[in-house]
């Protein structure tokens, strides 16, 4: 029996717009976006003006109270009793009632049928034939229906739109080589900030001094704290745990991913899933169905009693409520997951996906190229094979170059520079060192310069780096994207839950299909261009099939935004994060399996809310027509199945969850935020 309303007001809308439009001012000024607290600020009072959300005040317990007692009072005085109380007992009921008529006449003025209209149509009906027990008695169970279900959804609102208080409202600015706490506002993109052992970050940055533990579970979930030194990226919410750490800012506000996280869970309770319109219509035909069978038991049973039980028993409140709350929490667990859902819409769509396309570079590896093996020829050592790759190599920017000097530099081995350097595009390089040319690159490329070998045997996922030096061949080097740990795990979960899977990539088809069978995916689909991705996106969603795809590049993006849910790794570039509709924070595939699976749980406990609420209506109008439910127990059946269904959607809010994950403090922190220049 929720009191919800849509957002309207042209003052609010006048008010948020001079804000826009001060805060793209300041943008322009400063290369700052905003503090993230002054725009929540406006936001919420918007929020908190477009809705009725109870909580507990002493005003809704002094009428719950007042409307106890004068029901207590009737009951004593019994059935026989006069006009002066039946009069008394019409104004308990009308002023204890004053919520529920209140809704009732402004639903009439809007030409709306809800459950508080038919509500205050059954006590009226009570107190019309003398009933006023049993009109007392219903206001008193409704009452305290929408005093349960305002603590229990404005609970987990208020838990999830105070998030933004964990964040700092200050921060410790180097200065002319100076430290200096300023407020967070005055903080730009550029900045250096310290951040001193258990203190929380303000800012999405790069580590650039220091070295420290950081408990990010506010981000990515991650149980264990995560080491960060020199080049390692923090997010703004988490907790430094020990050193202290220089940060250099790169996002601030909204543009952090702590603020996308806030943006999101705001977005979703603001924006209406296809799934909540339903839920809306369907409460709205349970309480025409109630009246009319209302109507029709009194045609034929002439049972005022009966009557006014088939009214009251009927409800969809548990829907109405039940249906947004479910997406609000399970769009928080997500973020608390490490995943950001973009709406309901897109949280509804995951729940019904079907098939799941893999970009390979980015997503399922690392994008990185990594010297995997070393096979030296007969009589040559691994490390002088490595040596004289790395010599080669020194001079070069190719990242196949990088991979083999990196692990030269892992396993100690110094190298020469060389005296003479050419480079040949698509083939390779060849120096000169202490009066012996070195040829390192392709096959190819060594036979045309007369060097003698066997291609050794290996797999075939990866690139092949053939070494020779004074025209003897020394070996081959294999490099390979290295393939995250968690992808295989996650590719077998996926295929758990009935999904397919299929790998997109441009490379080559050898390299694609060795990758496809260490990873077990149903289909590999190899050498495609980004119009390619999207052709096969598009072809797979006109033939009915629901597609989410994944990816991280600049040419996923097309892929990502034809896809029914296009899903985007935290790590990739900000094109394909912004054309996603799901960002996985921290790059982590097991995330996109922990969101599948909470979509999916969040449209089951949708539907159970549906099929529960009609499974109760039909028998309880069935039980109330035929005489077996007097209007007391038709109040109490409606009221707690209405609780029961908000209830099961509340076990999706991650309340417990979040007070573990921030910062594992006390509970207090979700509801009051750091005074105004407090150090966190």
């Amino acid at each position: 029996m929720t009191h919800t309303k849509n957002a309207s007001g042209a003052s609010h809308t006048h008010d948020f717009s001079v804000v826009q439009a001060e805060k793209a001012e300041r943008k322009q000024r400063t290369g700052f976006s905003t503090n993230q607290k002054e725009e929540v600020h406006v936001e919420d009072h918007e929020l908190e003006g477009s809705e009725h959300e109870h909580g507990f005040d002493w005003l809704e317990m002094a009428r719950i109270a007042f409307v106890a007692i004068a029901a207590g009072v009737f009951w004593f005085a019994g059935p026989n009793i006069g006009i002066p109380f039946v009069v008394a007992g019409v104004i308990c009921a009308v002023a204890g009632g004053y919520p529920i008529f209140h809704e009732a006449a402004e639903n009439i003025l809007e030409r709306r049928m809800t459950m508080e209209l038919s509500m205050a149509i059954a006590i009226l009906a009570a107190l019309a034939i003398r009933e006023v027990f049993t009109a007392l008695v219903i206001t008193l169970f409704v009452l305290v229906a929408e005093v349960l279900e305002g603590l229990t959804v404005g609970r987990g609102r208020r838990a999830i739109r105070h998030l933004i208080d964990l964040l700092p409202s200050t921060a410790t600015v180097n200065e002319g080589g100076r430290w200096k706490d300023v407020g967070v506002q005055r903080v730009l993109v550029g900045d250096v900030v310290l951040i001193r052992p258990g203190g929380r970050i303000p800012v999405d940055g790069s580590v650039a001094g220091g070295h420290s533990f950081v408990d990010q579970a506010t981000i990515t979930g991650e149980s264990m704290p995560v080491e960060k030194k020199t080049g390692s990226t923090v997010y703004a919410g988490t907790i430094n745990q020990s050193g202290a750490l220089e940060v250099r800012v790169e996002r601030l506000g909204r543009d952090t991913t702590f603020g996308k996280i806030i943006q999101a869970v705001e977005q979703a309770e603001k924006s209406r899933a296809p799934i909540q319109r339903i839920a809306d219509r369907l409460a709205g035909y349970l309480v025409y169905f109630a009246m009319a069978a209302a109507v029709l038991t009194f045609l034929l049973t002439h049972n005022i009693r009966s009557t006014i039980s088939v009214v009251i028993v009927a409800g969809a409140c548990g829907i109405a409520a039940g249906t947004p709350l479910a997406i609000l929490g399970a769009i928080g667990r997500a973020a608390q997951q490490g995943a950001i859902i973009k709406g309901g819409l897109y949280l509804e769509k995951l729940a019904e996906v079907d098939t799941i396309l893999l970009d390979k570079t980015g997503t399922l590896t690392f994008g990185t190229p990594e010297l995997e093996e070393l096979r030296p020829a007969p009589e040559v050592s691994a490390a002088l094979l490595l040596k004289t790759a790395a010599m080669a190599e020194s001079r070069s920017e190719h990242p196949l170059a990088k991979a083999i000097l990196k692990k030269a530099t892992q396993l100690g081995i110094a190298y020469e520079d060389p005296s003479q350097f050419e480079y040949t595009p698509g083939k390779g390089i060849s120096v000169v060192c202490n009066g012996q040319e070195v040829i390192v690159g392709s096959q190819s490329f060594l036979t045309e310069s007369g060097i003698v070998f066997t291609q050794p045997n290996g797999s075939v996922a990866g690139t092949d780096v053939f070494v020779a030096r004074g025209g003897k061949f020394l070996g081959a080097l294999r490099i390979a994207d290295t393939l995250r740990p968690e992808a295989k795990e996650a590719i077998r979960s996926l295929k758990a839950m009935r999904l397919k899977t299929i790998l997109l990539t441009g490379d080559a088809k050898n390299i694609a299909e060795e990758v496809g069978k260490q990873l077990g995916v149903d289909e590999v689909a190899s050498e495609l261009l980004p119009e390619g991705k999207l052709e096969y996106v598009t072809r797979l969603t006109n033939s009915s099939h629901t597609v989410a795809m994944v990816g991280d590049g600049v040419n996923d993006a097309p892929a990502l935004m034809q896809a029914n849910v296009g899903v985007a790794m935290g790590s990739g570039t900000d094109v394909a994060r912004e054309s996603a509709d799901v960002v996985l924070i921290g790059s982590d595939l097991s995330k996109l399996v922990e969101t599948l699976r909470i979509a999916r749980s969040c449209r089951r406990t949708i539907m159970q809310n549906f099929v529960g609420t009609l499974v109760v209506d039909s028998i309880g109008v069935g039980l109330a027509a035929f005489g077996f439910l007097n209007p007391l127990l038709a109040a109490f059946i409606h009221v707690s199945s209405e609780l029961v269904f908000i209830l099961n959607s509340a076990r999706l809010v991650p309340q417990a969850s979040l007070v573990n994950a921030f910062g594992r403090e006390s509970a207090d922190l979700l509801i009051t935020s750091p005074s105004p220049g407090q150090p966190d």
